[in-house]
């Protein structure tokens, strides 16, 4: 039994005659025309699409030009120690990564939370690890990384 085109149209206009598919209130329009519409609105969108993956694709990257220079010695670098006439050396507040207390035994790095609970007159800079743990320092169990 061979079906044609035109066979399968009816057969899918009894469907949707049978659901009721079509709201009474729109107006059937021709099949020919419809299929224009249809062709129509693809081209459109089609071309739409087209034209927004080029302008996506021509956009120039973001690029960071005055980013800070930040390497390995940059937290690694030895701190100068300054003297200040006292039998205890303290090193430079700005070059110092590591911070003990006078009244502890405990170093952190300058970032960690328990820096916050040390008064500023009991702080003491280090410049290394191996000078905090020369002067009895131990790191602290709060604070990652040491």
């Amino acid at each position: 039994m061979k079906r044609t085109i035109q066979d399968l149209i009816e057969k899918i206009k009894g469907v949707t005659r049978r659901l009721q598919f079509r709201p009474r209130a729109l107006p059937t329009l021709p099949n020919e025309v419809f299929l224009g519409v249809i062709i129509i609105l693809v081209a459109f969108g089609s071309f739409g699409f087209g034209r927004l993956s080029r302008i996506e694709g021509a956009r120039a990257p973001i690029r960071i030009e005055n980013a800070p220079k930040v390497t390995a010695e940059t937290f690694t670098q030895k701190a100068i120690v300054v003297d200040a006439g006292g039998s205890v050396p303290f090193v430079e507040k700005s070059s110092s990564q590591l911070v003990g207390s006078k009244n502890g035994k405990k170093y952190y790095y300058v970032w960690c939370s328990g820096v916050s609970r040390i008064a500023e007159g009991n702080r003491i800079y280090f410049a290394t690890k191996e000078d905090a743990e020369a002067r009895g320092y131990t790191p602290s169990s709060t604070c990652k990384g040491l």
